[in-house]
């Protein structure tokens, strides 16, 4: 299947212990089940993405860090998975990049530029969907997912506590609009980790829709051991527990963001982008 262009979506918290690599691995799964080609980038220094696709990050001598910090062809660093999916993979030395990009010029755009580059490499093989699983914090390579992103999905454990960055995240979001990706919006938060036998859970999930004016996208993902099991196996819930009630709230979730990328830009990101151009 493909589209005109690639989807780029950023799955971004600040805030670690919310399922966002789980979520990255499983929706990538989802899509590639519809017959989307798809590609997910592992921004995190940790590399859970990466061993959780089944690749051992010690193992490698190409990562996402040499493609942003040494200009190597994305192309030549990029793993087929089990999974159907493909990954541009990361290792600890992604820690570095940090500090090598704070004194780059356009450091906010490395990413956008990779993913043009492979675009045009790939020409009619290109993918449909990217998914950015971006690192636990608000620093240059979040900023630079967003900056190259469509949109960013926020995955959000449903207690109170782990909404509290949710603003830090949102002004970031701001900042990037104003400054390097006019265009970005906010598909909404992800519930994951949701216990629906608590009338905690669903009360923190309105709390944010109406405290920030979120979309919130369904279903909510439910918790389950399911999920601890998937990465030592080196593969997505999708593969693992086919039939789980995990595994078909993913297939949902991605369903949904299909839908969502074929829904026209709001007014204010169209506005924004023809003023860019």
């Amino acid at each position: 299947m493909s589209t005109q262009t690639p989807v780029t979506l950023a799955v971004a918290n600040q805030k670690g212990g919310v399922a966002k690599t789980t979520s990255v691995a499983s929706i990538g799964a989802a899509l590639a089940e519809l017959g989307h080609r798809v590609l997910l980038v592992d921004l995190d220094p940790q590399a859970c993405l990466t061993f959780s696709l089944g690749i051992d990050p010690e193992d490698l001598e190409l990562s996402v860090h040499h493609v942003l910090t040494k200009g190597v062809d994305p192309a030549e660093t990029i793993i087929e998975t089990e999974d159907g999916v493909d990954v541009l993979p990361a290792t600890i030395e992604l820690a570095r990049a940090e500090a090598d990009l704070l004194t780059r010029t356009g450091r906010e755009h490395v990413i956008k530029g990779a993913l043009e580059q492979l675009a045009d490499d790939l020409g009619d093989e290109a993918y449909d969907w990217v998914l950015l699983d971006c690192p636990p914090s608000l620093g240059v390579l979040t900023v630079a997912a967003l900056t190259a992103a469509d949109g960013v999905l926020i995955p959000l454990q449903c207690e109170t506590l782990s909404h509290r960055g949710v603003g830090q995240l949102l002004d970031t979001v701001h900042d990037v609009r104003r400054f390097t990706n006019r265009g970005l919006e906010v598909w909404g938060v992800l519930p994951t980790l949701y216990d629906g036998r608590t009338n905690h859970a669903r009360t923190v999930l309105e709390t944010i829709s109406d405290t920030y004016d979120l979309e919130v996208v369904e279903p909510p993902i439910p918790k389950t051991i399911k999920f601890a099991e998937a990465p030592a196996a080196g593969r997505s819930i999708l593969s693992t527990s086919r039939s789980s009630k995990g595994a078909q709230a993913y297939r949902e979730v991605a369903e949904n963001l299909v839908k969502r990328a074929a829904r026209p830009k709001t007014k204010a990101a169209k506005k924004l982008s023809a003023r860019r151009r």
